[in-house]
């Protein structure tokens, strides 16, 4: 089967996964919903902040009726991923995030994967595309190349780049995290109207989603993560290897389509910044 083979999808407020699946892999018990053969090619599904694996709820039953097996983990710090130590740093580095999901694929057995996301799962998709090319297929990434770099975070935007960014400051404070631990929900609301302008969402739709930011390490690793992006918190030194890879931003030469929103409101590079990190076909 191909992509090519997959019916066109109509989003709904109503999809469900059904009964979701849970499985050790690295420092987590990871939650995740499954669809399709088992014996059919891999499909990852990677969401990003502030979402979840019901971002994936219409195109999941339109990949698996292509013949696809298709993987929507949740992220840790969200739905019912849980750390299997208390003492696991609560970390949200991008090297991380990326080797939750190399250690999701090794727990399924899964060699070799099309690996698809947006925002953090873009970037989790991105790091691995580059540092493990061996277990990517294929790459679909939104909003392209999203590797970074501390290095590169440290340099001051022009004015209006710097207030399209204006929660990243908010979470550098602890005002931020005390804000966001107490009104993550109407945080997580107005992000979704100020990133998504056109799309008329209801109630049943985000609130669907919404449950999986009550998992209760979600606020520190998404702090965490910006912290971590501001050079404002550290990261684990296992992962800094990976780092110093990353921090050269490396191409990707897997296979791509990179997308872009016609009505994103959230801060993403222009196509022409990142085009010739895509050495592939």
């Amino acid at each position: 089967m191909s992509p090519a083979d997959a019916a066109p999808t109509q989003p709904t407020t109503n999809a469900s996964f059904g009964a979701l699946k849970q499985v050790d892999a690295g420092v987590l018990n990871v939650g995740y919903a499954e669809a399709g053969p088992a014996d059919g090619p891999a499909v990852i599904l990677l969401h990003g902040w502030p979402y979840d694996i019901h971002s994936y709820a219409d195109v999941t039953p339109a990949l698996a009726s292509a013949g696809y097996r298709v993987i929507v983990p949740f992220v840790r710090g969200y739905g019912t991923t849980r750390f299997l130590s208390d003492g696991t740093p609560r970390n949200g580095q991008q090297s991380v995030l990326a080797a939750d999901a190399i250690a999701l694929m090794d727990a399924l057995n899964i060699d070799k994967a099309i690996l698809a996301g947006f925002d953090w799962g873009a970037r989790s998709a991105n790091v691995i595309a580059a540092l493990w090319p061996d277990r990517c297929q294929a790459l679909v990434s939104v909003s392209g190349y999203l590797i970074g770099s501390r290095a590169a975070g440290a340099a001051p935007l022009p004015p209006q780049a710097e207030h399209a960014w204006w929660y990243q400051y908010y979470f550098a404070t602890e005002r931020g995290r005390a804000g966001y631990h107490t009104y993550r929900r109407e945080f997580s609301k107005f992000i979704w109207q100020l990133a998504s302008p056109q799309w008329a969402f209801d109630d049943a739709t985000f609130a669907r989603t919404a449950a999986a930011f009550d998992n209760p390490d979600h606020v520190a690793i998404v702090i965490h993560n910006y912290r971590w992006r501001l050079a404002l918190a550290e990261g684990e030194p296992k992962y800094d290897d990976l780092e110093a890879r990353l921090a050269k931003l490396p191409a990707i030469a897997v296979p791509a389509i990179t997308l872009e929103g016609d009505a994103n409101g959230a801060p993403h590079p222009d196509p022409s910044a990142y085009v010739s990190k895509f050495t592939g076909r």
